[in-house]
């Protein structure tokens, strides 16, 4: 009924513009065809967003045995990790001891925040958290999968896991090269 509707009131402005211009039919046509491109440009953006999404903020590569992530546009290096098989995106930062995940990104992964312990204490720049230790069955990210990799799971709120010392200590060699972050083993 709706479409109905917005058909025909749709038809009713084009006809009356139409009506209203009959002496410039050319004109109208020309405006006709400028929306008509700007309506297909439009959908087409849509529907290509993720992958123009990709091109403007690249994301991790593996090349060879090196992973390779680039510097986003606010400064930081993200990377996501597989966790017992499901992706967590995490922000690289060496000021962190040890893996530290969000409740949320810990639930996603099949631990559940309510029922662990949260018996350490964590001095972040908000001030001191709780946290629970726990063990990560399974960690994997292009050719490399470590297993029962401890972390932390964050008693107070943080928008995104981090990825802290123990975990980056796994590799032989962390370099930073033309806005590249490279992680080697």
């Amino acid at each position: 009924m709706q479409l109905t509707y917005l058909v025909l009131l749709g038809a009713a402005i084009a006809g009356s513009y139409i009506f209203a211009n009959k002496n410039n039919l050319g004109k109208v046509a020309q405006q006709a065809a400028i929306w008509g491109m700007i309506f297909v440009g439009t959908i087409a953006a849509i529907g290509l967003w993720n992958d123009i999404s990709r091109d403007i903020a690249p994301r991790q590569a593996v090349s060879g045995t090196d992973i390779v992530l680039p510097r986003a546009p606010d400064g930081h290096y993200y990377i996501t990790l597989d966790i017992n098989d499901v992706p967590v995106d995490f922000v690289v930062d060496t000021g962190a001891t040890q893996v530290v995940l969000t409740q949320q990104d810990a639930q996603n992964v099949g631990l559940d925040p309510d029922n662990l312990r949260y018996l350490g204490i964590a001095r972040t720049a908000n001030g001191e958290v709780r946290t629970a230790s726990v063990v990560l069955d399974q960690v994997s990210v292009g050719p490399y999968t470590d297993a029962r990799l401890r972390a932390t799971v964050n008693g107070g709120e943080m928008d995104q896991s981090l990825l802290g010392m123990t975990y980056l200590g796994l590799y032989d060699s962390i370099s930073i090269t033309d806005g590249e972050l490279i992680l080697s083993r």
